[in-house]
């Protein structure tokens, strides 16, 4: 593949449906029209899978089975379907969320989402621009407008563009989401214990920006915990911690058992110690300079067990 031909991950994008939600054969299709084409000549963007872990969000595993994320944008925002107000996978929305913070419904659907694309609506208001040609690419619109007319088997696509009433809030849905879960944390024992014991490390001074940043890895019986300073260091409180958060990573599996078991977590401890966490239930964790035993990623999952297509590719092709 070419360096400046879109990237476009289709298994990526099949994991990121929730389980009972298949990727739609309008998307896969055009996946497959857009592999190879030169980038930008219909948007600057990628088509490749995200779970909203990664997802610029507060505290986004939870929340797997609401989004179906397929696109990426340059700047680290990511674009999929919407699940979260009880919609048929057919008419979920089309939302992106942002990197600076914002969550915006932008199309009403799959095929308006790329109705809007193929008609320039974006460009037209302003609106999500990496939706519109690179200046300096060849502008093929007209031709995705064809091929989704085809597709779709309609003359007009103007109508498929049009936001229907009564969308629900999606911006106060993701807002209060990401409040509680920031709230929840804060207030979660857990945190309390590992604020106490990691107090040495809190920023000094009393800005409101100022963080340290711990990363944490557990795969079977490998553990391993440190702190990003000057590099990733190893701390004297490892052992002293490990217990609390082994006693959590379980809580959370029997909170959201089709989750499993984490493989990372980072925490975000602030100057007045409140500690915010993220974790990561799909990158292999290493120990030291190796990666995780495979025995012992698989001893987890033997014991956490998750739908198929949420099992790590590193781990299911092991």
């Amino acid at each position: 593949m070419s360096e400046n031909a879109y990237y476009v991950d289709v298994d990526s994008i099949r994991r990121a449906f929730p389980p009972g939600n298949d990727a739609p054969s309008l998307l896969l299709d055009f996946a497959e029209g857009l592999e190879g084409c030169p980038w930008g000549n219909v948007g600057c963007f990628n088509l490749v899978g995200d779970f909203s872990d990664r997802a610029p969000i507060v505290d986004g595993s939870p929340l797997r089975d609401k989004f179906a994320l397929f696109a990426r944008l340059p700047e680290g925002s990511v674009v999929g379907a919407w699940y979260g107000a009880g919609h048929e996978a057919a008419k979920a929305p089309i939302v992106v969320l942002g990197s600076e913070g914002q969550h915006e419904i932008i199309a009403p659907s799959l095929e308006g989402w790329l109705a809007r694309i193929a008609l320039l609506w974006f460009e037209t208001n302003q609106v999500w621009t990496d939706f519109t040609p690179h200046e300096d690419a060849e502008d093929a619109t007209d031709e995705l407008a064809d091929w989704l007319r085809e597709r779709l088997g309609v003359d007009d696509l103007e109508p498929l563009t049009q936001m229907p009433d009564g969308l629900p809030d999606f911006a106060g849905w993701m807002g209060k989401w990401c409040r509680e879960r920031e709230a929840y944390w804060e207030g979660h024992p857990a945190m309390a214990e590992l604020a106490a014991k990691l107090t040495a490390h809190k920023p000094a001074g009393k800005d409101p920006w100022g963080r340290t940043i711990f990363e944490v890895a557990i795969s079977g019986a490998q553990y391993q915990a440190r702190v990003l300073r000057r590099g990733r260091q190893p701390i004297e409180e490892a052992a002293a911690i490990e217990p609390v958060l082994r006693a959590l990573r379980d809580e959370m599996w029997r909170a959201k058992p089709e989750l499993g078991l984490w493989h990372q977590m980072v925490l975000g401890m602030n100057a007045s110690g409140c500690i915010l966490p993220s974790f990561d239930y799909d990158t292999r964790p290493t120990f030291g300079e190796a990666p995780a035993d495979i025995s012992e990623a698989k001893a987890d999952l033997l014991r956490a067990p998750r739908p198929e297509r949420w099992v790590p590719a590193w781990l299911v092709n092991s």
